[in-house]
C-alpha cells in the first residue's frame, strides 16, 4: 500500500488547484474544472461505475454495499489554500528520516523550529521544496478515499455498506458546499477527511464570520487640514487599536479570536478585512457585537456613514448536530483503534465542509490525514500516518456494516 499511496498522491498534487477568494465564478479557478477530470479519470481506474460531475464540478461516487446498513459517506476538497503558491509543487520524499534538517529550495523545514518532526523519525516523510505548499489539504484525504475504496474494490470478502464519495472545490475560502446536493448525495452520514496528525478526530469547530469595514475619509491638503482633514487610514488604524487583543497568534484550545487579514488604504479611503471565530456561541455573538460598537462609536466621533459594515456568518460549531448523532463519533473512534492508533479528540481551530453540511442535513465529523503545517511552505506529512487513514477509513465502512 505504502508505494501505491506515494505514486498517488504525487500524481495528485502536481495539479495546481488553488482556489480564489476574489473570484465571482464557482469554482472560483479553471483549474479546478480541469481537476475534477482528473479525479474522475483515478475513480474509473479503481473500478468505480457510478461516478458524475454536475455543473458545479463536485464529483461523487458510489461504492454498492455487500450487506446491509446505513449508507456513508467521505468527503475531501480539491483546492489548496490561496495563502500560499500551489504552482509546480516539487514532492520531496524522505525514508527513514533522522529527525535532521530538511535542506530545500525554499526555506529548511527543522524539527528545531517544528518539534512533531521528532515523532517522525524512522518514518517517511513527504514535503514541498520549500517554495510551494505540499497540497496534503486535501490531496491526502482525497488520495486516501481511493485507496481505502480500492482495497474494498478489489477484496469483495470485506463486508460493508453502501459508500458514497465526494470531493468539492473551494473549501479553502467557504465555499464548498454553497451548491452540494445533499438529497442526491443520499448519505445518513459521513466524514470529511481533512484533518491533521495521525488519530485526530474532531466534531467540534468554530463559529465563523467575516466582518469587512470600508472608511471613507476627507482628503484635502496637509498644509490647510486642520479641523477638515478625515484621514480614513489613520481610522482604520484607530478601530483596530479599538479591538481587544485576542488575535490567532496568542489563543488556543477553545479560545476564540478577532483575526484582521487585510488592510488597505488612504488619507480618502481604507478597508479592513475581519475574520471573527469562537466554539462558544455566546462569546461569538459578543465579537459580533464589540465590532458593530466599534462602528457606532467611530460615526458618532467622525459622523455618520464614515465608517460602514458589512458582516455575514461563514459557518457554525457542528458540535451542536454531532451530539445528537454520537453513534458516528464512536464509530470513528473505534475504527482508529482498531487501526492501531489512540484517538485524538480535538477540536478544529478552523472549519471544513462537514461543519457547513452538518446543518445541511448530513452530519459529518473531520478524521485525520496525517498532515501537519497546512497552508504555506513548511507543510508536510507522514506515509505511515497516510496508510493509517487508509485503515480507519477501511474500518468506519466494516463497523458501520454492524449498526
Amino acid at each position: 500500500m505504502k508505494k501505491d499511496l506515494i505514486d498517488l498522491f504525487s500524481r495528485l498534487i502536481k495539479y495546481d488547484t488553488t482556489s480564489n477568494p476574489k473570484s465571482k465564478e464557482f469554482p472560483s479557478t479553471e483549474s479546478q474544472v480541469f481537476y475534477s477530470d482528473v479525479l474522475v479519470a483515478e475513480l474509473m481506474r479503481i473500478g468505480l461505475k457510478d461516478i458524475s460531475i454536475d455543473r458545479y464540478s463536485y464529483v461523487t461516487a458510489t461504492l454498492p454495499g455487500n450487506i446491509d446498513g446505513p449508507s456513508i459517506g467521505f468527503i475531501s476538497h480539491m483546492d489548496t489554500s490561496p495563502d500560499c503558491s500551489g504552482y509546480e509543487i516539487s514532492p520531496i520524499i524522505i525514508e527513514n528520516y533522522d529527525g535532521s534538517d530538511i535542506i530545500r529550495k525554499g526555506p529548511t523545514l527543522s524539527s528545531k523550529d517544528f518539534s512533531s518532526l521528532n515523532n517522525y523519525i524512522g518514518k517517511t516523510i513527504i514535503c514541498s521544496d520549500g517554495t510551494t505548499l505540499l497540497g496534503a489539504d486535501d490531496k491526502a484525504g482525497i488520495t486516501e478515499i481511493i485507496t481505502a475504496l480500492k482495497y474494498l474494490i478489489d477484496n469483495p470478502d470485506v463486508l460493508h455498506p453502501t459508500i458514497k464519495i465526494a470531493f468539492t472545490p473551494d473549501e479553502e475560502i467557504g465555499a464548498g458546499v454553497d451548491y452540494f446536493n445533499v438529497e442526491n448525495f443520499n448519505c445518513d452520514y459521513a466524514y470529511t477527511i481533512d484533518g491533521g496528525e495521525v488519530g485526530e478526530i474532531s466534531y467540534e469547530n468554530f463559529n465563523a464570520a467575516r466582518a469587512k469595514i470600508s472608511i471613507k475619509g476627507r482628503s484635502v491638503h496637509p498644509g490647510s487640514a486642520k479641523d477638515l482633514m478625515i484621514n480614513a487610514s489613520l481610522i482604520a488604524c484607530e478601530f483596530n487599536s479599538m479591538l481587544p487583543k485576542i488575535i490567532p497568534s496568542n489563543t488556543d484550545g477553545y479560545e476564540g479570536f478577532f483575526h484582521l487579514t487585510s488592510i488597505d488604504g488612504n488619507v480618502e479611503n481604507a478597508s479592513l478585512d475581519y475574520i471573527i471565530r469562537d466554539f462558544d456561541k455566546n462569546n461569538f455573538l459578543e465579537k459580533k457585537h464589540i465590532i458593530k460598537n466599534i462602528v457606532k462609536t467611530l460615526n458618532q466621533k467622525y459622523g455618520n456613514d464614515v465608517v460602514t459594515l458589512n458582516m455575514y456568518d461563514e459557518y457554525y460549531n457542528m458540535s451542536e448536530i454531532i451530539k445528537k448523532n454520537k453513534k458516528i463519533v464512536d464509530i470513528a473512534v473505534q475504527a482508529i483503534k482498531d487501526a492501531g492508533v489512540e484517538p485524538k479528540i480535538s477540536p478544529i481551530r478552523g472549519g471544513t465542509d462537514g461543519a457547513r453540511l452538518s446543518y445541511m442535513g448530513l452530519p459529518c465529523p473531520n478524521i485525520f490525514t496525517g498532515g501537519h503545517n497546512f497552508h504555506g511552505p513548511f507543510e508536510y506529512i507522514c506515509v505511515e500516518s497516510m496508510e493509517k487513514a487508509v485503515q480507519t477509513i477501511i474500518n468506519i465502512a466494516t463497523l458501520s456494516s454492524n449498526k
